[in-house]
């Protein structure tokens, strides 16, 4: 005997309204295809009807959109996550700070090769900046730019 799988009414209770400026697939909300409504609900399966859950859009516009989106999230975090390691490489030497981290995140920001970023560095020698500390902060700088980016699932 095959059970079929009907709206109870209970997904009302989890109806999500439509957010503002991003889509809502993005934002976190899922779809139902038998209660014919979004949700917002964190586990897969529909609490009233018990049918799988919509999480990404089936138009070919929305996919495209909804990927642009998290790729553009993906590069906002490893921008701050190379932020974060140039402030710690920075504060760990006695330099301007300011000064190395600016010229470190134009480098990395406008693609400068490594040498025009060691003599832009250099120019800082008057606070103590030796050719192996900029050759050292430049390294990790553009290391930290080359990883591969990881993306949470």
């Amino acid at each position: 005997m095959r059970i079929k799988m009907t709206c109870k009414g209970i997904c009302t209770r989890y109806k999500a309204q439509k957010p503002v400026g991003t889509g809502r697939y993005s934002s976190g909300q899922r779809r139902c295809q038998i209660c014919e409504i979004f949700i917002n609900w964190e586990g897969l399966w529909c609490p009233c009807c018990g049918y799988r859950l919509r999480t990404k859009p089936r138009n070919l516009k929305y996919k495209a959109k909804l990927r642009a989106r998290l790729e553009a999230e993906a590069e906002s975090q490893k921008v701050q996550t190379q932020t974060v390691e140039i402030e710690q490489t920075i504060s760990t030497e006695s330099f301007d700070g300011d000064f190395v981290k600016n010229t470190l995140e134009t480098a990395v920001s406008e693609g400068w090769t490594k040498t025009k970023t060691v003599q832009e560095l250099r120019k800082a020698k008057a606070h103590g900046m030796t050719i192996k500390k900029a050759r050292e902060l430049v390294k990790t700088a553009f290391e930290s730019k080359n990883e591969p980016i990881a993306i949470k699932a």
